[in-house]
């Protein structure tokens, strides 16, 4: 099985059910420049960053929170950028007065952020697992440039797993992501976090001039009462 997308996603969150039927979620970088290939994911916490290899200077485009999650409630963000945190600050406001946590507040936070300010006008994309009268929600979104943010509320089937990417496949010509395209869907296999996130790795191998362009694979599974078993599959340690 190859990338839905294509050899080349950019970025790219998965957000889905395993095929117990427990919530799930994986995020993927991959980067043709030297510079987007020195990263690796890193957990502290309840936070996985996305930070340099060695001692390379901070960049907010590059290195950022890419998941948070509470461990308390079982609520998780996703996203390629600045505004994980601000998302997940947002659902947890929506859980904590038992507000309804509609799709709406993810496409207005995107909307906030825009598009990166990069040559590429790469999309923001995110993700969020929250919960309902403690039933799952799953909604994905993304932000493109000229293009109202898009979000969407998904109902996953069981094994499967709905995909954004910031761009269409293209190795040698990358372009930011319609958002008017209708989401990919795949189905997996895995069963846990380790096997997901291998799955998400090996799935999107690819090489640019002689480079693997995969950076990381991060994965997680919910296992009730606020408890996620994650974990993360750099190319680089």
């Amino acid at each position: 099985m190859n990338n839905p997308i294509g050899p080349y996603p950019g970025r790219q969150i998965f957000l889905g059910k395993t095929i117990k039927g427990d919530p799930c979620f994986a995020y993927l970088i991959t980067g043709r420049s030297p510079e987007s290939r020195q990263r690796k994911a890193v957990r502290v916490e309840d936070v996985i960053r996305i930070g340099p290899l060695g001692d390379q200077a901070y960049d907010p485009l590059r290195h950022y929170n890419g998941v948070k999650l509470d461990s308390g409630s079982g609520i998780l963000s996703v996203s390629n950028g600045i505004q994980t945190d601000a998302i997940y600050e947002f659902y947890k406001l929506l859980l904590n007065t038992d507000s309804n946590p509609g799709k709406e507040y993810l496409a207005m936070t995107l909307e906030g952020a825009g598009a990166e300010p990069d040559s590429y006008s790469t999309p923001r994309i995110a993700g969020v697992i929250t919960f309902k009268d403690q039933q799952p929600l799953w909604v994905i979104g993304i932000k493109a440039q000229f293009a109202h943010a898009k979000s969407w509320q998904i109902e996953p089937e069981a094994g499967t797993l709905t995909t954004v990417s910031t761009y269409q496949g293209s190795l040698e010509s990358p372009a930011a992501t319609n958002p008017d395209f209708a989401l990919p869907v795949l189905e997996f296999k895995a069963k846990t976090a380790v096997e997901l996130a291998k799955f998400i790795f090996d799935i999107s191998a690819a090489n640019y001039k002689d480079n693997d362009i995969r950076v990381c694979a991060v994965a997680g599974i919910y296992g009730g009462k606020g408890l996620w078993t994650l974990q993360i599959k750099n190319a680089q340690a």
